[in-house]
């Protein structure tokens, strides 16, 4: 590491230590607040679990370089000197991100016995990085062990004891596919052990995206670049997206699609091509589909580069990729582009806490990939019978959910807290699941 960023580093590190590390002030002491049955004690941790990993911001060569995406507490650098709201956010900092909210949630318990759920600040997204790319790849069903001998054996064994985990939660910034590596697998594939763990099975783990049928995990939205301080901030960026011209009917910002197998990307990909040469005449729109290359990862901490085509846009185009869910679909509705989903697993079955399922219709438009890819439906067909009216309505329906996926800034003003974001509303889901498995326990 160049001496420059290494002193650089060191002082961020410094100041993010001595953040967590010392009890933060609530800055939710001018609002009227009731901590019945919302009570939450945060464990304390050996750094080995948390801040000792940030140092290891440039070991993982195959990953990447992270230690950029650490900056304000994990919202990454600015983009630009005179932005208030906008970072380059990596989605895997959410860790940080989330512990840094909770010192400012207002009703934490420094007694456990008095606490209704216990939150551990272990960054096992970024802990994993050792197992995943680092010299441990042949040790990742270890996982999580040194993790569960502290929190059952070392460190006050009796709150862990007392619901034997059922009231403990954490928060691990990957797909949990990542973590769902069978103990007994030979060969290895990519990922960890750690949801495999008996240890592990009765905590809730709130990851970026839930396996087909979760268990332990509650997925919760992937972090955008939009993170506003204040009200005010927020209503601008509203007050945008109501004015801005929606010039195209679809967009997709991506990767993939050059595969000779079929696929709905490769379908997508096709379409777009194809019709950007036909006329928008008669539609309303000047352009029928824009496609925003995103190979290689290059929109990852590039805002600018997607989000103003996303502006311009109708429909957001969210096909599954590696994985069945996209950060892309948080960053359409942060944009007021209303997301066109090709499978239930991208969003519907994932972000229930957020995206209530019975909302779906209101915000969003459903195309079976399958008939895309293999029965030649149109997207373009689909899109263009929506009455306008109605695209008008799901666009309002939009901006009206758009909160709920947002991560605001911490130390954000009172006027906006007034409004409940991302992590407020995982609080309040992890709190209810945890109420509900600690009935059922006692049922037993």
């Amino acid at each position: 590491m160049p001496p420059l960023v290494a002193t650089n580093f060191i002082t961020l590190f410094l100041s993010v230590f001595f953040l967590f590390t010392f009890p933060a002030t609530s800055q939710d002491s001018d609002l009227e607040t009731d901590c019945t049955n919302k009570w939450i004690h945060i464990r304390h941790l050996p750094p080995q679990f948390n801040f000792d990993l940030l140092s290891n911001c440039s070991e993982y060569p195959l990953f990447d370089n992270f230690c950029p995406y650490l900056a304000n507490h994990g919202l990454g650098q600015k983009t630009h000197n005179k932005s208030h709201s906008w970072y380059r956010t990596d989605p895997f900092m959410l860790e940080l991100v989330f512990h840094r909210r909770m010192l400012e949630y207002p009703c934490l318990a420094s007694d456990p016995s008095h606490a209704n759920a216990i939150y551990v600040p272990y960054y096992g997204g970024l802990d994993s990085l050792r197992y995943l790319f680092g010299p441990e790849i042949n040790s990742s069903f270890q996982h999580g062990l040194e993790l569960h001998h502290f929190l059952v054996h070392v460190d006050s064994p009796n709150i862990w004891s007392r619901n034997n985990g059922h009231d403990h939660f954490m928060v691990m910034a990957r797909p949990a596919w990542d973590f769902n590596q069978p103990l007994n697998s030979d060969p290895l594939y990519f990922g960890t052990s750690f949801l495999e763990l008996p240890e592990f099975y009765n905590i809730t783990a709130l990851t970026l995206e839930g396996r087909a049928y979760p268990w332990q995990e509650q997925a919760i939205p992937y972090p955008t670049s939009f993170h506003p301080p204040n009200l005010a901030f927020f209503e601008s960026w509203v007050n945008r997206l109501r004015r801005s011209r929606r010039t195209t009917l679809m967009l997709f910002a991506g990767g993939g699609g050059i595969s000779a197998n079929p696929n709905v990307r490769r379908s997508i990909r096709f379409e777009c091509e194809n019709v950007t040469t036909m006329s928008a005449n008669g539609t309303g729109y000047e352009k029928l589909c824009q496609f925003v290359d995103c190979s290689n990862e290059i929109c990852e901490h590039d805002p600018i580069r997607f989000m103003k085509p996303m502006l311009q846009a109708s429909f957001c185009l969210q096909p599954p990729g590696d994985t069945p869910t996209r950060r892309s679909t948080f960053d359409g509705i942060l944009a007021g582009c209303i997301p066109v989903f090709f499978e239930d697993l991208s969003a519907k079955k994932q972000y229930g806490w957020h995206l209530p399922e019975e909302k779906y219709e209101e915000f969003s438009v459903s195309i079976p990939k399958e008939d895309v890819v293999f029965k030649g439906l149109s997207i373009l067909d689909v899109l263009t019978s929506i009455p306008r009216a109605q695209v008008r309505r799901m666009r309002e329906k939009v901006l009206e959910m758009m909160p709920r996926v947002m991560y605001r800034k911490h130390g954000s003003s009172l006027g906006l807290r007034s409004k409940k974001d991302a992590f407020d509303i995982a609080i309040e889901g992890t709190l209810e699941r945890i109420k509900s498995r600690l009935q059922e326990v006692a049922a037993q």
